[in-house]
């Protein structure tokens, strides 16, 4: 949903700072966001725009060329916020797997959260740009013994073990003057996630290991053993785009009687328990996300009783939210480079990007919608079902399968994309040599380059077989 205000073409860049003043006045927290908006709370649109951050889209597109994404910043910062709030007594852990760079580890750092990174890549970048080790949780189902390796030389605040090859790993590679602290993961067996490729929780998947069968048992009695590491706590991941609550507390079902079972063979009671991310955003108007107040609520509430239950102090809870911080802060920009009609009816309009800079809807079946932005449309004027697809050489590069499109939409035009804030950069790819566009942030009526567009040179210099 966007706020609706008229501006002239004429009147647009002389009214830039007016526009930023009212774009910042009109930034709330995302639990105000009405229900089912893709768009980030302070999008404006004029009559030929939308504006993010204070700055229209098509004035970025003429800037820095497309496809451009853009990312809100004082969106992003809201979203951290409204965490911070809800959760007051948890640790808030922004999932870097779903967008890193920079200046998101500064926002994230600034804001109190911590960082969850899952390669040595994700962990170097971060460390480098300055986040806290000591904040920093590291995952992965087959992290390297060179990633272990800097993780316990970089001295990460925990390492979440995820097969018995890395406790033994971990074991040589921790110091005894300094002992790792390391989190067990754990299966539920709960079924959860908008897709079987990323349901997470369930048995017979490559993550963690299963409460059922015996090994979470066994995983946390190797670890107590090693002198090397110590057990902070338990952790669990169920999938991604959740949007109800019982999974989470199916979840803390199966979880509390295992720290109590630990507690009663083992003597002591685990201070932590890490709930993991998958917090669903709606990606379409009307979708449902994940209702950030009733999920602090119940998991609290149930989380207290079931630990009154087995007579266990309440451990410290944990969560680990990227989609749901960075998502709806991101627009994809793209210009339309050609429009066909079939003999059938439908109607292709072919962009300068796709599935290089959003493999998601290749993968996942991911759904978005779209818009056109940079020109006048009139109220009444006349609309096609439209499929937006990609420049690649593949049947399946398609962005948006079905939106309701200005029926005289052409090659030039330009189209926004929104919730490309996450999972689209960092999951891009070089197919077809089509370099990774650039990102740009907005505040306030100003832009910056965050990251620059990928280039055929560095696709060169990457070349050195001849």
């Amino acid at each position: 949903m966007l706020v609706t205000r008229p501006a002239s073409d004429a009147a647009g860049h002389a009214a830039a700072a007016s526009v930023a003043s009212a774009v910042a006045a009109a930034v709330v927290p995302p639990d105000a966001v009405p229900a089912g908006s893709p768009w980030p709370a302070g999008a404006l649109r004029t009559d030929q725009d939308v504006l993010v951050g204070g700055v229209g889209l098509s004035r970025l597109a003429a800037r820095y060329a497309t496809p451009l994404y853009v990312l809100d910043e004082a969106e992003v910062r809201s979203r951290c916020r409204a965490y911070r709030r809800a959760l007051p007594g948890a640790d808030v852990v922004y999932a870097a797997k779903a967008f890193l760079c920079g200046a998101m580890a500064e926002w994230v750092e600034q804001e109190g959260l911590g960082l969850d990174v899952c390669s040595g890549g994700e962990l170097e970048h971060a460390v480098t740009c300055g986040f806290p080790a000591g904040r920093i949780v590291m995952h992965g189902n087959a992290k390297s013994p060179e990633e272990l390796a800097a993780a316990v030389r970089l001295g990460v605040g925990r390492i979440v073990v995820d097969s018995f090859s890395e406790i033994a790993r971990l074991a040589v590679l921790a110091s005894p003057e300094r002992p790792q602290d390391v989190l067990v993961r754990v299966v539920p067996g709960v079924s959860a996630g908008h897709h079987a490729a990323v349901r997470t929780g369930v048995e017979e998947q490559k993550f963690g290991f299963s409460i059922a069968a015996g090994d979470a048992a066994d995983a946390v009695e190797r670890v107590l053993n090693q002198p090397r590491l110590r057990l902070a706590g338990l952790h669990c991941h169920l999938g991604s785009q959740i949007a109800e609550v019982g999974p989470y507390l199916d979840t803390l079902d199966r979880v509390v009687p295992l720290l109590a079972a630990i507690r009663d063979r083992h003597g002591i009671a685990l201070p932590e328990l890490d709930l993991g991310g998958g917090h669903a955003v709606p990606y379409r108007a009307g979708e449902s996300a994940l209702d950030l107040a009733e999920f602090a609520e119940r998991v609290n509430a149930r989380l207290a009783e079931l630990c009154a239950r087995h007579r266990l102090a309440v451990p410290r809870l944990a969560v680990e939210p990227g989609r749901a911080v960075v998502g709806p802060a991101g627009v994809a920009v793209y210009r339309v480079l050609a429009v066909k009609h079939t003999m059938g009816g439908r109607t292709f309009v072919a962009v300068d990007g796709g599935m290089s800079d959003n493999p998601r809807p290749a993968l996942y079946d991911a759904r978005y919608t779209a818009t056109l932005v940079g020109r006048a449309v009139a109220a009444d004027a006349p609309l096609t079902d439209a499929c937006v697809v990609g420049r690649h050489c593949e049947a399946g590069d398609v962005l948006v399968p079905e939106v309701r499109l200005p029926a005289d939409i052409r090659a030039g035009d330009l189209v926004a994309v929104p919730v490309a804030g996450a999972y689209h950069l960092s999951m891009a790819s070089g197919y077809n040599l089509v370099g990774r566009p650039p990102l740009v942030a907005v505040r306030d009526g100003a832009s910056r380059m965050l990251l620059r567009r990928e280039t055929l040179d560095d696709f060169r210099r990457r070349d050195i077989g001849r």
